[in-house]
């Protein structure tokens, strides 16, 4: 498998080896020994989330707060995504900096994503299928997140806003700086 840290540090992608052949394709998704060798620690899922989206779906940008933090697993079964990822930790050298990448069905990229971070995704094709593992269980009261097109932020999301498809809470989450 390769790892490749991004820009933000903690922040991984991973690369499954595929095997492909007359038969289809076999790769492995999760190996807790390559995870827990790049991150330097142990690290232990307690939950897995699947979501189902359109096009043109915003999810995010979302974030648990205080103890509920939560490290994420992400990766994309079927269709593409544009992931996003922001840097939340007031201790880090790249503080409120964002990083983006697509992940797909068929590029089976991927991506950890530490606690101390919020989150998104756009759904790029007509039907997504994303699944990630947390760290640390939803907790509703510690819920929170950042509005989509914070100008602050200058996140392109490469994709038409008239087009975007994005829940009432969402579009009411507050700006970075209000946080």
């Amino acid at each position: 498998m390769k790892i490749t840290e991004t820009v933000l540090k903690g922040c991984y992608i991973f690369e499954p080896h595929v095997i492909e052949d007359e038969r289809g394709v076999f790769f492995e998704s999760f190996k807790k020994n390559e995870l827990e060798n790049a991150l330097g620690h142990t690290i232990d899922f307690v939950q897995d989330n699947q979501s189902i989206s359109k096009k043109g779906v915003l999810r995010g940008l979302h974030f648990q707060k205080g103890k509920a933090a939560q490290a994420k697993l992400i990766r994309v079964i079927d269709g593409e995504v544009l992931d996003v990822v922001v840097d939340m930790r007031t201790d880090s050298p790249t503080y409120s900096e964002h990083f983006k990448i697509n992940l797909s069905g068929w590029n089976k990229k991927i991506l950890f994503i530490p606690k101390g971070m919020a989150h998104g995704f756009l759904a790029l094709s007509d039907r997504v299928v994303l699944a990630y593992k947390c760290d640390n269980y939803y907790h509703p009261e510690a819920e929170s997140g950042i509005v989509y097109n914070d100008k602050s932020l200058s996140i392109d999301w490469e994709f038409p806003d008239k087009d975007l498809i994005l829940s009432d809470k969402d579009l009411k989450l507050p700006k970075f700086s209000e946080l």
